[in-house]
């Protein structure tokens, strides 16, 4: 702060005498001040604090604009370029102009009050001239030069920075322009491109950008009286046919800045341009840009598209179209209500020459910077779509060409057709009119394909598109190919010929597929359409090929809406059909079998269809699955696998069972229950050896609840055929309630056989992570898992759970004397009684006991138990007995328990 006070009064000395002093006097003085000024500046860490700033900037701008044109005057260009650069650079302390120059650069950084000093100097015109000698003219360098090389950097970018912080202003723009330079130099760059400074060019650029943005009426006018624009534009058509394409793209957007800034203060430089072929020079510039490596003039060439999109806006009045809406159109479009804003469109020659780009061009970036500004002109102002479809009919006109194009251009072309209906809400029918034609076609598969998913978009929006490609013919279209294609792979049965379509035409298949599920879902005219078209027992093949069977899966359950036995036919049969092996295949057919049980309809087409027998021939295909350790084939498939098949085959018939009087009958009737505890006998996890079992006495006991959590939720570590059997029976105890067929065990997503091998041989726990994902922190229980059984504390004995299947606690009953296993007599009998006492809990309540009692399956309870359990000493003896007790009185004949 002194060395500030000290400087102001010596400033306010200067300011007293120099009104005294000869010229050469008072320049010393000032130049004596200059590096205490600076000394001081550096010191405070950049901050001034000096109270005549405005009159040391206005000082110190005249002296520097007076020695500039000192150097410049009378001299030719090449030596007054050197004058300059000598008067400018730093020599050995600093010499005065590089003083004068530094010092100016700071005073232009404070604020605008010392910035219009420096502006009413004469420094504008003067720095103007010097840029224009530094452009046009470059200097040989010589070896002494490479070495003060790092300080004319620095010189060049004070000087750079000072004109910016100038031109910036339009004082500044008036005020340069008595230097008569600024339209020989825009001249210059449009014609000496390739003969100037190097070192120029860049720094040339950004200077002449800013005096773009800073147009005033008066500038315009000046560049228009000396006809600045035209000759920039016959200059640049000259240039195109020599230079590289980058370099006329980086000289034609300097002369298109001024064109496109210049239009809110005036019309003329725009005009100028048009009328001297001015877009037919961009066209001709962009063109040659094909082949362009993705760094190599990028930033120039979308410079001028960017402004190219600008100028669409660019007009004197609202272009006025008046279109013909084809109907129908989706409910919430409404063309009258669409009023314009101000970003309308209302010059179409620039868009003719983006349009014409992508008609004349191949080139995957220009395409896809064309498409990008369509996409933004129409994000301006939705009007723009129709005002430019109207009359241009761009989209309509680059869906014949677009199958030539490159891959990424036809997935952007594609999602731009899509965003007409998603984001504007609007049908183009002459334009899906072309797509379909090209998809007829199919010259490109990719283009087929990537047209077919835009489509597929649109289906999934709204049910009107169901309509709108049925009409068109479409879902004909697609069924033919699909006709086809099932052929093909009914012939090929399986074996991998060569001839079989992979990649992009396998995925069209599937996309097809899709497109198919799409159009019948929710559409029971569609679904018809494909029943009438013959079409059902070639849809069917393709549930064989894991691509496409969840899409064959979607049609077949939307065929189930017409007609549950056709639906059951095809998937029973297909399930009793699959190899031991085609687990996957099994999984898929089961969960869609779940989402038609859904519906009370499909119960009886079910049965009549032999679904029991056929969910129960899957358990039976399973014999020794759950073996421990596992054997044969089934070592390769993975016990998470396995255990998933049974989950899903249980809830199936569960669900079909689900109040549903007809089918629980049938199912008693015809011993389907004791089929059920024979096949889940047979697993391997269940003891099927047949010898009697020799009690043990018991050391402790658990409840069925602390198993499971020993089993799945704790560091206690249970055999494997213990914790299958467990799960088994958790299964069948969601069986007794009616609610198996709520459950979610499982996780979504299929890993591969060997991959699942590997975990169960690698990680012992990654069995119950894939089964209890429910228990983990964060993933909430399902509405029907009302028992947390991960918590022994809670006691399932006090539960009063209704029985809804009795049938299913007498599988129970008949698995509880295969709970064991030869080395394991302790944990055996200990978890037959845990069973025992669970099933006591299940039959406590009065409802529950009448229900078992009136299914007439007491009897089969009694004799499955009296050969394993008939010893008084069996410890299990005693707890079976008061079972029975408690069935017989609520029985209706006592005499059965006899």
């Amino acid at each position: 702060a002194l060395l500030w006070e000290t400087l102001g009064k010596q400033f306010v000395e200067y300011e007293q005498v120099a009104p005294f002093l000869i010229p050469e006097e008072q320049q010393r003085r000032l130049l004596e001040f200059l590096p205490l000024f600076l000394k001081a500046w550096e010191q405070s860490a950049g901050v001034i604090v000096f109270p005549n700033i405005q009159l040391l900037a206005s000082e110190v701008s005249k002296l520097l604009t007076k020695e500039i044109k000192r150097n410049l005057n009378g001299k030719p260009a090449e030596e007054a370029r050197l004058a300059l650069e000598q008067l400018l650079k730093q020599k050995g302390e600093a010499g005065d102009g590089h003083l004068l120059l530094k010092s100016v650069y700071l005073l232009s950084q404070t604020d605008l009050r010392t910035m219009w000093n420096i502006i009413g100097s004469g420094l504008p015109a003067a720095l103007m001239q010097c840029l224009y000698l530094f452009f046009t003219v470059p200097l040989k360098k010589t070896s002494d030069d490479r070495e003060t090389s790092e300080n004319d950097a620095q010189t060049q970018e004070m000087l750079v920075k000072i004109m910016l912080n100038i031109y910036k202003e339009e004082q500044g723009i008036e005020e340069l322009l008595a230097a008569d330079k600024l339209q020989s130099l825009i001249i210059a760059t449009s014609s000496l491109w390739d003969q100037c400074s190097h070192s120029w060019k860049a720094p040339t650029g950004c200077v002449l950008r800013t005096i773009s943005k800073a147009q005033t009426k008066t500038s315009i006018v000046y560049l228009q009286a000396v006809d600045c624009i035209k000759i920039a534009v016959q200059n640049l058509f000259t240039l195109a046919d020599t230079l590289p394409a980058c370099d006329v793209c980086e000289a034609a957007s300097i002369v298109l800045c001024f064109v496109k800034d210049s239009y809110p203060v005036s019309s003329a430089l725009l005009t100028e341009f048009e009328s001297n072929d001015g877009y037919q020079l961009l066209l001709k510039i962009l063109l040659r840009c094909e082949g362009l490596q993705q760094d190599e003039g990028d930033p120039y060439l979308d410079e001028i598209l960017d402004m190219l999109t600008c100028l669409t806006t660019c007009g004197k009045t609202e272009l006025k179209v008046s279109g013909n809406i084809v109907h129908p159109q989706l409910p919430h479009f409404d063309f009258e209500r669409t009023q314009p804003s101000g970003m309308t469109v209302k010059n179409l020659q620039p868009f003719q020459v983006l349009q014409s780009i992508f008609q004349r061009s191949n080139d995957q970036h220009l395409c896809g910077r064309v498409l990008a500004a369509i996409g933004t002109i129409w994000a301006w102002d939705r009007v723009n779509f129709f005002l430019l479809e109207w009359t241009l009919q761009p989209i309509n006109q680059f869906t014949d060409i677009i199958h030539f194009k490159p891959q990424p251009v036809q997935v952007q072309f594609f999602r731009l057709v899509e965003s007409i209906v998603m984001d504007l809400s609007y049908v183009p029918h002459e334009i899906l009119k072309k797509v379909q034609y090209l998809i007829k076609e199919n010259t490109v598969p990719f283009c087929t394909l990537t047209a077919l998913q835009c489509l597929l978009s649109m289906t999934q929006k709204d049910l009107l598109f169901s309509d709108i490609f049925r009409d068109s013919g479409l879902l004909g279209l697609l069924l033919a190919l699909l006709r086809k294609e099932a052929k093909i792979l009914r012939k090929s049965a399986g074996t991998p010929l060569p001839s079989l379509k992979e990649g992009t035409e396998k995925e069209l298949n599937v996309v097809m597929l899709k497109m198919v599920a799409a159009l019948t879902a929710r559409s029971v005219r569609n679904t018809v359409v494909l029943k009438d078209y013959g079409m059902v027992p070639y849809i069917k093949i393709f549930l064989d090929d894991e691509c496409y069977r969840s899409a064959t899966l979607s049609i077949l359950e939307q065929l189930s809406v017409i007609n549950y036995e056709e639906y059951m036919s095809i998937i029973i049969g297909a399930l009793c059909s699959s190899t031991q092996w085609e687990l996957h295949l099994k999984l898929d057919l089961l969960k869609s079998l779940l989402r038609i049980l859904e519906s009370p309809k499909s119960h009886s087409a079910f049965r009549t269809c032999s679904g029991f027998n056929g969910l129960l021939s899957l358990l039976s295909d399973m014999e020794g699955a759950l073996q421990d350790p596992p054997s044969g084939q089934w070592a390769a498939v993975g016990q998470n696998c396995t255990l998933e098949l049974v989950f899903y085959a249980l809830q199936g018939i569960t669900a079909a069972l689900h109040l549903d009087p007809a089918n629980s009958t049938f199912f008693q009737r015809n011993g389907l229950f004791e089929k059920m505890a024979e096949d889940l006998g047979s697993l391997g996890c269940f003891w099927t050896e047949g010898k009697r079992q020799i009690p043990v006495s018991l050391e402790k006991t658990r409840t069925f609840a602390e198993f499971l959590d020993a089993a799945f939720c704790s560091s206690e570590l249970l055999p494997a055929w213990l914790k299958n059997c467990i799960w088994i029976l958790t299964f069948l105890d969601h069986m007794v309630k009616g609610t198996l067929h709520q459950e979610s065990y499982f996780k979504e997503g299929k890993p591969e056989m060997g991959e699942e091998a590997r975990n169960d041989q690698e990680a012992p726990q990654a069995q119950e992570e894939h089964l209890v994902a429910f228990k983990r922190p964060g993933n909430k229980l399902p509405a029907s898992a009302y028992m947390p059984w991960g918590n022994p504390q809670e006691k399932l004995e006090m539960r009063d759970c209704t029985i809804v299947h009795p049938g299913a606690v007498c599988v129970m009953v008949r698995l509880l004397p295969k709970l064991y296993k030869e080395g394991h007599a302790q944990l055996s009998q200990e978890i037959q009684c845990a069973l025992v006492d669970h099933i006591q809990s299940l039959v406590k309540s009065e409802k529950s006991r009448q229900v078992m009692c009136e299914s007439g399956l007491l009897s089969t309870v009694i004799s499955s138990c009296q050969d394993a359990f008939c010893s008084d000493s069996h410890p299990l003896h005693l707890p079976l007995t008061r079972v029975f007790e408690k069935l017989a009185s609520q029985a209706v004949e006592p005499h059965v328990l006899r």
